[in-house]
């Protein structure tokens, strides 16, 4: 428990502290123009109150990745605190906090224009693509697990034979209604649906966290927290799934996420002020840190050690999901459960379609389309449904999750790369961004050579040797560009 209370209370500081800090390396000006103001549109470009941007970007950004990725991360033992702890707040609040700045003075540039700008066009070009596939597979990913959360607890008598590949009728329903809210959401203006609706799930989502908190705090000697006191891997099978790399691209979401940088956009466009950077950007990855750090305790707790967790994990084939409906209702009672379970289900289908809603501005901005025309805005968003169905139907789970996991890591490290060149730019300390880039760049590096997912290097040594050479390459190129520029 001390271990727990002790990384909780230094993501509450960092808030105040190393976010304030970083408020004045940027420079925020409140009295600076913004994109939701000059560049107004009706439809992308709208100003929304402050509480709302910071409910919509922290389930933008949370989706089930603070939730399921905590709890297969917490296999490798306590030392997933440290991560989300450190990572939290020196990696990930931090660049979501830049990038979302660079884009509110930019404004509201996607992100692989912010990349071009500060890596040059053959990063902005590879980005485009790059990020496009992330999006997809982000919408893929969060697409089909509400849809199995769903299937799994409704049942259609009449609908029992299984439709095609093993695919239920139930799940294939769900699917088409889970599709059809993406493309609304996806073509209607912000403030229709996300602005809205989002709100309330963001709610839901902090209640959902606050609850098991208070079950770790008042049932403790029910739910015991593992103290971290050795950095050994507890997972089943350490020898394939060392903890440098896989744990810092199993805990994502709650530590670092490329992927937040490509939602930070879609609310630069609707804030009124630059001063509601800290709050918005670098708020919610704190709070979202504090999420996971909440259902990475419960997880190692609930079942008496990280051990028992590891059994569990085997024993429901890996399903997050399965875990989460077991955990919540032994501890809050079937009624809350079912509450969670909606709240499960609204994070995971409020990031898919803000994944899709962001594929469609980096499209829109790369062929310099407007977007105020809904016949423009179909006409770029429908092709990216149907190659996203495609990843679903043609994929197994485990293999989308695992290249959306290093695809999501290696956006992060084109951002710190492109916050590093930036403060560089402006003179400002290099080691804010260059430390978490040269960490993120050797992590992504080595999870090439050591992923059973690619090379799969037995040789554990030559792996991180290797890791560590394309490593010093990726940093040598990044910071030749900054010079020459």
């Amino acid at each position: 428990m001390i271990t727990f209370i002790l990384c909780l209370a230094a993501l509450v500081i960092a808030y105040f502290t190393y976010g304030r800090y970083l408020e004045r390396t940027c420079e925020i000006d409140g009295n600076n123009p913004v994109p939701s103001k000059t560049m107004y549109d009706g439809v992308d470009y709208i100003p929304l109150p402050r509480w709302k941007i910071f409910l919509i970007q922290l389930l933008n950004i949370a989706g089930l990745g603070p939730i399921f990725g905590a709890l297969l991360g917490a296999a490798y033992g306590p030392v997933a605190f440290l991560w989300i702890t450190l990572g939290g707040i020196f990696m990930g609040a931090m660049h979501d906090f830049i990038a979302g700045v660079i884009s509110i003075k930019s404004n509201g540039s996607s992100l692989p224009e912010i990349i071009g700008d500060n890596l040059g066009y053959g990063a902005k070009m590879f980005m485009r693509a790059f990020s496009l596939l992330l999006m997809l597979l982000v919408g893929a990913v969060f697409m089909s697990q509400p849809a199995e959360l769903i299937a799994f607890n409704v049942s259609l008598p009449a609908l029992e034979t299984p439709l095609f590949d093993g695919t239920s009728w139930e799940l294939f329903v769900v699917l088409i209604v889970i599709l059809l809210y993406y493309i609304l959401a996806t073509i209607l203006p912000i403030d229709k649906i996300i602005g809205r609706f989002y709100p309330f799930f963001g709610i839901a989502l902090l209640v959902m966290a606050v609850s098991i908190l208070f079950v770790l705090f008042f049932k403790s000697d029910v739910y015991p927290i593992p103290e971290l006191t050795t950095l050994k891997n507890y997972i089943a099978d350490s020898g394939k799934f060392p903890i440098v790399p896989m744990l810092f691209t199993t805990i994502a979401c709650g530590a670092l996420s490329g992927f937040h940088a490509t939602q930070s956009p879609m609310m630069a466009r609707c804030m009124t002020s630059e001063k509601q950077c800290r709050g918005i950007f670098y708020g919610a990855m704190i709070a979202e840190s504090i999420i996971a750090l909440i259902w990475a305790a419960i997880g190692m707790s609930f079942w008496g050690g990280v051990e028992g967790l590891n059994a569990a994990i085997a024993e429901h084939g890996g399903s997050a999901a399965k875990l989460v409906n077991i955990i919540t209702e032994t501890t809050l009672g079937s009624t809350v459960a079912a509450i969670v379970l909606v709240g499960v289900v609204g994070c995971a289908v409020t990031s898919g379609d803000t994944a899709f809603r962001s594929a469609r501005l980096i499209v829109a901005d790369m062929l310099g389309l407007e977007q105020k025309s809904l016949s423009k805005r179909i006409f770029v968003s429908l092709p990216l449904f149907l190659m996203a169905l495609v990843i679903i139907f043609m994929l197994p789970f485990q293999t989308i999750w695992s290249y959306f996991a290093w695809c999501n890591q290696t956006l992060a490290v084109f951002t710190l790369w492109t916050i590093t060149c930036y403060l560089a730019k402006r003179k400002k300390p290099l080691v804010i961004g260059m430390i978490p880039a040269v960490i993120m760049t050797y992590v992504c590096s080595s999870y090439i050579f050591i992923s059973p997912m690619m090379f799969g290097m037995e040789n554990r040594a030559l792996a991180y040797l290797l890791g560590g050479a394309l490593t010093c390459v990726i940093g040598v190129m990044a910071l030749r560009h900054r010079k020459k520029d």
